[in-house]
């Protein structure tokens, strides 16, 4: 199951998260997951893991296990290479070991004091504050994306972490439109508003965090998770199935792309296997009720700043 993009190439609805994945444990996942049928693979600079994952896809290739040509892959671009980004681009694409990235994304909306192409560190001053650099404007980010595409080392680009306000500007400024708005968004964070905005304008949305952070996020941030909800948990009883694999239907259902990140196999084949139901529309109006408008990934942790202020 895949949407179409703006640019016209298909992305799979559904696909796995590398984030916090370390060591030979990635080559292990992909593996797995190749095996269970993802074919879509999200990817960050910031991740610091590209090395290891284009060493798993490179095996993958050459084992015969699956084809480039049938993967999309992802990667990111990290704040600190905004004035970077054709050198960024082309040392993920080398990390990756990989000719071509089907989806590139400007992590996201700031830039930061440049640490060096690849390195993906936070600068922060005296005060342990993220040190923005304000002289690189979006709009010039944005136009040095647009020329990955036409260089042929990108096939569709797009944007990560840009409310309303940031993905008008992005659409009035673009030759070529982001392709993607990847978000975190899960039900107790349903953005409503920022999805429907996206889709009115062709821009598909990726749910990052499509589970609420669950235990990752809780370590890290302390945040709450969705999947204890008592109305997910009765709705997931009644279709027979998780709580997590209600929460992955209701984002697909919602017109959104998923990308559940898990480094456990039971878990990795649980979370594919939602195609085989359909919640009511009634259900989906119950869904609504629980929203909190509740975000989880809070990165004010190490930046000592609030950027959604």
């Amino acid at each position: 199951m895949a949407v179409l993009l703006n640019s016209g190439f298909k992305m799979p609805m559904i696909g796995l998260g590398v984030w916090r994945m370390e060591g030979k444990s990635i080559r292990d996942l992909l593996f797995n997951a190749i095996k269970i049928g993802y074919r879509h693979f999200d990817c960050a600079a910031d991740y610091q893991n590209e090395t290891e994952v284009g060493e798993a896809l490179s095996e993958a290739f050459q084992t015969g296990l699956v084809k480039r040509e049938d993967l999309f892959i992802t990667t990111k671009l990290w704040n600190s290479d905004h004035g970077h980004v054709l050198e960024a681009c082309k040392d993920s694409l080398k990390k990756l070991q990989l000719e071509y990235l089907d989806l590139y994304l400007v992590h996201f909306p700031i830039a930061t004091k440049h640490t060096g192409v690849g390195t993906t560190a936070s600068a922060l001053d005296e005060n342990g504050v993220l040190e923005i650099d304000t002289t690189i404007s979006l709009e010039t980010t944005w136009h040095s994306m647009e020329d990955l595409v036409s260089m042929g080392l990108v096939r569709s680009i797009g944007i990560s972490n840009y409310d309303i306000f940031l993905t008008r500007d992005c659409l009035a400024y673009s030759k070529v439109k982001p392709a993607v708005n990847q978000i975190e968004t899960h039900p107790y964070f349903q953005r409503e508003s920022l999805v429907k905005f996206c889709q009115k304008h062709g821009i598909c949305v990726t749910a990052h965090t499509p589970l609420g952070g669950a235990a990752a996020n809780t370590e890290w941030f302390g945040s709450v998770s969705c999947l204890d909800d008592p109305l997910l948990k009765g709705l997931a009883e009644k279709y027979k199935k998780t709580v997590p694999q209600l929460v992955l239907k209701w984002g697909i259902q919602r017109n959104t792309v998923v990308i559940p990140k898990t480094s456990k196999l039971d878990r990795l084949l649980e979370n594919y296997e939602v195609f085989d139901f359909h919640i009511s529309a009634d259900d989906m109006e119950k869904v609504k009720e629980v929203d909190r408008k509740y975000r989880t990934n809070q990165p004010a942790k190490f930046w000592g700043i609030d950027l959604y202020a």
